[in-house]
């Protein structure tokens, strides 16, 4: 039956609930009767669902998948804003459990036709009637289609305790609607042969209920009264998939991303330092005449130019200029506590801004790049959508072990030559451990050295 469709009509009809999803966005999603889950893989994928939800009687069938539609490890490296909480549960649709109110859309995909007509009517009232969604997709057999199934005896499906004609569960929707507040608009998938749409219709046949009212057309409070409140449903599992509204997790990928990005800056500080120097000529003075090269490359550019590639005030354009001339000179002159310092237009080098502004500080004697927060901030796309300020920036980072700021607070610190120094570090420990280092540390003692010499005879070595 199923090779007669092409996508297998299985897909259709879950490829139907996608498109209804992707066009109504509904936020908490109930399917019932969800068996291996194989819709609810589906739907965790597409965002702006918060609560996704299934219910099936078989228990061990739902166990059995449900590891299934865990996280991935995509979604803890790249966590989004969505927040989605997932749910599976063991219950009968036949029984109201008052956790299970207030939904925006309930599946009932192919399920009806697995009760008895009695607990059809049961069916309706709980689902209409308790749970009071705001929509609700039920798709079930047409049996008008049955006799163009090839091999086909009887129902579709051995546990079906019947399959309806159209007109049939036309007439079940419209009971349910005028009961419960509901309007219905019928369709289906599986289109019939050429010329025999119109006289057998879809193969399934789906209704499309929609509650009176909206939101304000149904009570969806817990307790309506007298009515009291049962949970007879089992939950077998329940996962929270990774967000960016978690501020731990939050944290935890600025993090990741200004540590990223620092290092960046640093790699092309570094490799625009070592092209400064190669072009700076050799001998002692090599150092102060590159920064005296890149002070007159500077000293070039017009007023002009300056204000159209980094519009600013002119009076904290003077004031920028004169912190950054006398610091630098300053800094020159003071060799005692810095070799060398450096100011570099790193925003142009990372986001072709064209800007000529120096922005990034960097102090090799003391083997410390410091990376201004709003230069993270201005440079990094990502970090700038974490932190939504410069402010905010420096608040989420202000406690965090991973990162090194300055006293002031506006600048992260990195090491300048970190990866030198964790390989040197590697590098004691294994002579350390090896237990070489204390050989040659006792092998080149004084007292050993004299022991040694007073047991070398005067011709030479001799062995035993």
């Amino acid at each position: 039956m199923e090779p007669m469709f092409s996508p297998p009509l299985h897909r259709q009809r879950h490829q139907f609930v996608i498109d209804f999803v992707k066009r109504n966005k509904p936020l908490k999603v109930l399917d019932l009767g969800c068996g291996e889950c194989s819709l609810l893989k589906l739907l965790k994928f597409h965002h702006g669902i918060d609560l996704l939800v299934g219910l099936d009687l078989d228990g061990a069938k739902v166990k059995k998948k449900m590891h299934a539609l865990a996280p991935l490890s995509t979604d803890y490296l790249q966590p989004s804003y969505d927040q989605l909480r997932l749910e599976l549960y063991q219950g009968s649709v036949t029984q109201k459990d008052a956790r299970f109110r207030g939904f925006d859309l309930v599946t009932s995909i192919e399920l009806i036709e697995h009760l008895t007509l009695a607990d059809v009517e049961r069916f309706s009232e709980v689902v209409f009637g308790h749970m009071t969604p705001l929509a609700v997709i039920v798709s079930t057999p047409n049996s008008e289609y049955n006799p163009h199934l090839p091999g086909l005896d009887g129902f579709r499906h051995s546990d079906h305790k019947f399959e309806w004609t159209r007109a049939e569960f036309k007439s079940w929707a419209l009971k349910a609607c005028v009961e419960f507040g509901y309007e219905v608009e019928f369709t289906g998938v599986g289109r019939a042969p050429p010329g025999l749409q119109e006289c057998v219709g879809f193969c399934s046949q789906i209704g499309v209920f929609h509650r009176l009212g909206g939101r304000g057309g149904g009570n969806v409070s817990l307790n309506d009264g007298a009515e009291e409140v049962f949970f007879p449903y089992t939950l077998l599992y329940s996962i929270n998939y990774p967000s960016l509204r978690d501020n731990n997790i939050l944290r935890r990928v600025l993090v990741s991303e200004v540590l990223c990005w620092t290092e960046e800056l640093k790699s092309r500080w570094m490799e625009e330092t070592t092209k400064r120097n190669e072009g700076g000529g050799s001998g002692g003075g090599g150092e102060e005449e590159g920064l005296s090269n890149h002070v007159r490359s500077a000293e070039k550019l017009t007023a002009c130019e300056m204000e159209m590639r980094n519009p600013v005030s002119e009076d904290q354009e003077e004031e920028d200029e004169r912190v950054f001339w006398t610091n630098g000179q300053r800094r020159l002159e003071s060799r005692t506590s810095y070799r060398l310092c450096w100011f570099l237009d790193v925003v142009a080098l990372c986001c072709g801004c064209g800007s000529r502004r120096p922005h990034l500080c960097v102090c090799a004697g003391s083997r410390t790049v410091s990376v201004p927060l709003d230069m993270l901030w201005s440079c990094c796309p990502k970090v700038r959508a974490l932190s939504g300020s410069v402010g905010n920036l420096r608040r989420l980072l202000m406690d965090e072990p991973e990162v090194k700021l300055n006293p002031d607070g506006d600048a992260v610190l990195v090491n300048h030559q970190e990866q030198d120094l964790e390989e040197e570090e590697e590098d004691r420990k294994d002579l350390e451990d090896s237990g070489f280092a204390e050989t040659r540390q006792s092998s080149d003692s004084p007292e050993q050295k004299e022991v040694w010499e007073e047991n070398v005879p005067p011709g030479g070595c001799s062995f035993k």
